[in-house]
């Protein structure tokens, strides 16, 4: 399928200051289909200014190349070391920053509300995060650095929200999905979404 087939595209982020991971997911009506998953390597710069650059850039460069309608960002986690932190936030800034020059609304949810929303706990592992969105999503292949999931992680949260709101989100957002109040709920409402 091609980018123009979808009714609309979620573009996921986990930002990162090492590696950021990013997934691109298509809708069409209930139907889900994945239409890229990967990272954004920054391990090999030096400096933190360059880094900014460099995921305004290639954020900007996913923007373009997918044309997504909304972005999904994973929040910041409240660490213990205030330099990684804000390290953190700035990679997660430049990101939102990206989407924001070309309108496309963005939302952003917790580490937690991500992974309950695919695999149905908070606590989930980044492995059993990337094993339910393979089944989900019907992907081969695993990715080798699992930043590439959890940034998919983040666009399929979106998805499966109900009215979500964000940074400059529009009015017309509320036309995604209605989110199943459980895991359970979800699965016999979608069959169809789950490889036995």
């Amino acid at each position: 399928m091609n980018i123009e087939d979808f009714d609309r595209i979620v573009l996921g982020i986990d930002p990162g200051t090492n590696i950021m991971g990013y997934g691109v997911v298509g809708l069409n009506g209930k139907t889900f289909n994945l239409i890229s998953i990967g990272i954004i390597r920054l391990d090999k710069l030096e400096d933190h200014a360059l880094k900014l650059k460099h995921i305004f850039e290639r954020v900007s460069g996913l923007i373009e190349s997918y044309k997504p309608d909304e972005m999904a960002i994973e929040a910041p986690f409240f660490g213990k070391n205030v330099q990684s932190m804000l390290k953190l936030g700035r990679a997660q800034g430049v990101a939102i920053a990206a989407a924001l020059t070309r309108n496309i609304p963005i939302y952003e949810y917790q580490p937690r509300k991500i992974k309950l929303s695919i695999t149905g706990t908070g606590n989930a592992s980044k492995e059993a995060v990337a094993s339910m969105l393979q089944q989900l999503l019907k992907f081969e292949d695993m990715p080798t650095h699992l930043d590439a999931t959890d940034g998919l992680a983040a666009a399929m949260c979106h998805i499966f929200q109900a009215t979500p709101r964000g940074f400059g989100a529009k009015t017309g957002a509320g036309k995604l999905k209605k989110k199943a109040s459980s895991w359970e709920k979800f699965v016999s409402d979608n069959p169809d979404k789950i490889k036995k």
